[in-house]
């Protein structure tokens, strides 16, 4: 599975090496067999992966496929295209312009998923990225994805963010995309961000907003989108006014744009309910549940 070594040495040169003690033994009771009723199957396929050869792009095909859903993405692994239910790529080019460079700078990825932004961090030149993902099958196909690339210095692990060791600030960029509405508690979740930021580190939030000039959140009584873990949706100055109370300083929207079904739908890779599922039939503008349709901001802050 994870290559214990490798990440206990990142941590070191991060200045993290204090980490492994409250670390190993979750990371490690994550992916025991009791983890998950799935994860014998799934393990299975990663052991198959290690001995297929790259060639073998209908083998590979069929083993990948194994692990879906593939939520983020498009891949290429070994001539086969990952054609995840997200366009991540679309995201990832609206903010990679935006974004403080990521040249020589460690990283933090909460809510990783499957590792798709972290080789595109790595790509831009981060010196190390750390991911973190409480869904094991996520880790386990950033692990699959690996296989056949060269080592590199960006592990995908089962955690959440609330489990790493608190207020160690030791990244430079800490990106946190699509998780604030699933926070029973956004302001904590943004507190927690800054624990694990430099002083003058940047954190990249992306989240949904609700349309409105005015400061104001509110909760979906049931579900958002069909989605039943989303507790708060804030308008723009209400966000902004969040990280000011976070301990973050000069904030500032770098994009907003709407979700469409060009960017996130239904794929072989992903065949359950997607976008077009959770949008008001004949009126795209609402959703199912007569909310306003699903926008995004990203939203960049410096952590004081």
């Amino acid at each position: 599975m994870i290559d214990y070594d490798r990440l206990w040495q990142c941590l070191v040169g991060l200045g993290l090496g204090d980490w492994r003690g409250p670390l190993e033994p979750l990371i490690r009771e994550r992916f025991m067999p009791t983890g998950h009723g799935d994860l014998p199957r799934w393990r299975e396929a990663l052991a198959t992966l290690r001995e297929t050869p790259a060639g073998d792009t209908e083998r590979i095909r069929e083993l990948l496929l194994s692990l879906a859903p593939w939520r983020k993405g498009p891949f290429d692994v070994a001539g086969v295209t990952i054609d995840a239910e997200w366009r991540s790529d679309l995201k990832w080019a609206r903010l990679a312009a935006a974004i403080a460079p990521l040249e020589g700078r460690s990283v933090l990825d909460v809510g990783c998923g499957n590792g798709y932004y972290m080789l595109r961090m790595l790509e831009a030149g981060a010196r190390a990225v750390l991911g973190v993902d409480p869904t094991l099958l996520y880790c386990l196909q950033f692990l699959a994805v690996c296989r056949y690339l060269a080592p590199q210095p960006a592990f995908a692990l089962p955690l959440a963010l609330h489990e790493l060791p608190a207020e160690a600030r030791a990244f430079d960029t800490v990106f946190s995309m699509g998780v604030l509405y699933h926070r029973r508690a956004p302001l904590d979740h943004l507190r927690e961000l800054r624990g694990t930021l430099r002083p003058g580190g940047q954190l990249v939030l992306e989240t949904l907003f609700l349309p409105g000039e005015d400061a104001f959140a509110r909760t979906p009584a049931e579900r958002y989108a069909r989605m039943r873990n989303v507790w708060l949706l804030p308008t723009v100055p209400e966000l902004l006014t969040w990280l000011a109370r976070s301990g973050f300083r000069d904030a500032e929207v770098a994009d907003r744009s709407r979700t469409t079904p060009a960017e996130q739908r239904r794929t072989e890779w992903m065949p359950f309910e997607s976008l077009a599922d959770a949008l008001y039939p004949g009126d795209p503008d609402r959703t199912v549940e007569g909310w306003p349709a699903p926008r995004r901001v990203v939203v960049l802050a410096n952590a004081g």
